[in-house]
């Protein structure tokens, strides 16, 4: 159900929220996957999350609240004479997983990167910016080692950003650069690594701004949310703003119509933003053709939340509300539509098959330490272009309210973990304590029933596993169970997840030029790789075969 809203007064607005909400609560059922926790503990309560292409995932949270549960490795401790809590530090803020294996090892960690923000580079190396404290400017990165077992932390001394940026958001951009836009107080934008020749090492962003509610910690306008469209601009989206930018002449090109509503968005009314997947199939009939470019935006919280539950322990209901804006139309409007409950903090993730998970996050409150209450267990699948595109899912055990986190992971799981809204770590707190532990969620198509229908990929026929752009590729695979015009290719550019807002998230649904048989069991697909560095920025991308709506488990290829 959807409904575009234009110039609506608020008590038709009000109207409209309850008659869909009881209409898509009557309507749901609570069927679809499962849960496994992976790990009681992983030492650390999981910030931030961001996968590798060695199918390993690095995890870390802030440094500046005491000790962990994971000591540093080889009987190592930490100095920092900044740290606001620990000088000497001799546990571990940061953690490696293996999927594989499903185990992990400490990470080192040296300056804070609470409520810190990051981006993979074209090579697959994790560059991360920013944070608190001592951690304000700093440049880190992570660059994966599958052959040996011994890559950490590298700390960018000589290389620090160009001004403070806690809660900024980042994109990788069409020339492999990543941009680093916002942050607390920071209304301006910057590249890493810089250009040399430039002027100015930032850009001033009005916009950043303006969209600012005035008082301190009820901001609305913090990690913005970034979306790099097909034709190479930025779309970002602030409080309840959102312009199309063009950050090579720094110049906004058009500011998009406010989203209905009186809710806000971003922190530390926190919604969650995606860009919908990016369809590529038939694009290319004698010249190419950009494809369709949709935002979507779901929950929220509204104006005074943060305020009445920070002072007061008054817990507004959070938004019930998603927006999507066709940004390529001539004159896009949102169009909203109803969840089936109110979410504040939600994460939003995108599978390989098109459709969208919506999980984590709270019914009531806002972003904030001890400012939420009813964590909402059950996820939410969201069907883009569905007339019933809402299906609750099946509940969680474990609630995730403030720095919790999700990934897709390359298995085709949902990986989900932290939740701690204390200033420190708690554990006997009442009734949401500090979480350490790590759970996945399974898809209903990793279902048994669907083990006839799920693709086995056995090669990729390419160089060196590359996708080059506009370039014919091959991916043979094995499947038991084979329906005809059932055959699909998807890219899924990994994400840096933390704070609701998957930076860099992407999905590609390529153009399939053939599917033949090749053996008893076995197939080939042909497609073709992306158009454009603007459709598909370069770096590791997660490539599966989707089969009568069943993914395989994904191999990575580059794209370049």
């Amino acid at each position: 159900m959807a409904f575009k809203i234009k110039n609506a007064s608020p008590f038709f607005l009000l109207l409209l929220l309850l008659q869909f909400t009881m209409t898509l609560q009557e309507g749901s059922t609570s069927t679809g996957g499962h849960w496994v926790q992976l790990q009681r503990s992983i030492g650390i309560s999981a910030m931030h999350m961001q996968v590798m292409y060695d199918n390993k995932v690095v995890i870390f949270d802030r440094t500046d609240f005491g000790p962990s549960n994971i000591s540093l490795s080889g009987h190592r401790c930490r100095f920092n004479p900044r740290d606001l809590a620990l000088k000497l530090d001799c546990t571990a803020h940061s953690v490696l997983y293996d999927l594989a294996t499903d185990t992990f090892r400490p990470l080192t960690l040296r300056s804070d990167a609470w409520c810190s923000s990051g981006a993979l580079t074209a090579s697959g190396t994790l560059l991360q910016t920013g944070g608190f404290n001592d951690g304000y400017t700093k440049l880190r990165s992570f660059t994966p080692c599958p052959s040996h077992n011994t890559c950490d932390w590298l700390e960018h001394n000589n290389h620090n950003l160009s001004t403070s940026r806690w809660y900024a958001s980042n994109q990788i951009l069409p020339n492999g650069k990543v941009i680093v836009v916002g942050g607390r107080n920071s209304f301006t934008y910057e590249f890493v690594p810089k250009n040399q020749n430039d002027a100015s090492s930032f850009w001033f962003l009005p916009f950043l701004k303006l969209t600012r509610d005035p008082n301190r910690g009820e901001e609305n306008n913090l990690y913005p949310f970034l979306h790099l469209l097909p034709d190479g601009n930025l779309f970002i989206f602030a409080n309840r703003n959102s312009i199309l930018f063009d950050y090579t002449k720094n110049k906004i090109l058009r500011n998009f119509p406010l989203i209905p509503g009186q809710e806000k968005r971003n922190y530390p009314s926190t919604a969650s933003s995606v860009l919908l997947p990016l369809n590529l199939t038939g694009l290319t009939n004698g010249q190419t053709r950009l494809p369709e470019a949709e935002v979507m935006i779901c929950g929220g919280a509204y104006p005074g939340a943060y305020s009445l539950a920070n002072k007061l322990r008054i817990f507004l209901e959070a938004s019930r509300t998603c927006g999507r804006l066709k940004v390529t139309d001539e004159n896009p409007e949102w169009v909203m539509e109803v969840m089936p409950m109110p979410r504040v903090m939600p994460d939003m993730i995108l599978l390989p098959t098109g459709d969208l998970i919506i999980l984590n996050g709270a019914m009531n409150g806002s972003a904030g330490w001890e400012n939420a209450v009813n964590p909402v267990l059950h996820p939410v699948m969201y069907k883009p272009g569905s007339a019933d595109p809402f299906k609750l899912l099946a509940p969680a055990s474990t609630g995730r309210l403030y720095h919790s986190s999700a990934v897709l992971v390359p298995d085709g799981r949902v990986l989900v973990g932290g939740s701690n809204p204390h200033r420190v770590y708690d554990f006997r707190a009442n009734p949401y304590p500090t979480e350490l532990s790590m759970d996945a969620y399974y898809p209903e198509y990793l279902g048994v029933e669907f083990e006839n229908l799920k693709p086995s990929i056995l090669t990729v026929e390419a160089e060196n596993n590359t996708a080059s752009y506009g370039r014919l590729f091959a991916v043979t695979f094995e499947l038991k169970e084979y329906r005809e015009g059932g055959v699909g290719v998807t890219l899924v550019a990994p994400s840096f997840t933390t704070h609701s807002f998957a930076m860099n998230q992407r999905v590609l649904v390529l153009d399939v030029v053939a599917v033949q048989e090749v053996a008893k069991f076995g197939y080939k697909v042909v497609a073709r790789g992306p158009p454009s560095l603007a459709v598909a920025p370069p770096g590791y991308y997660m490539l599966f075969i989707v089969h009568a709506g069943v993914p395989s488990a994904a191999v990575w290829v580059q794209v370049k």
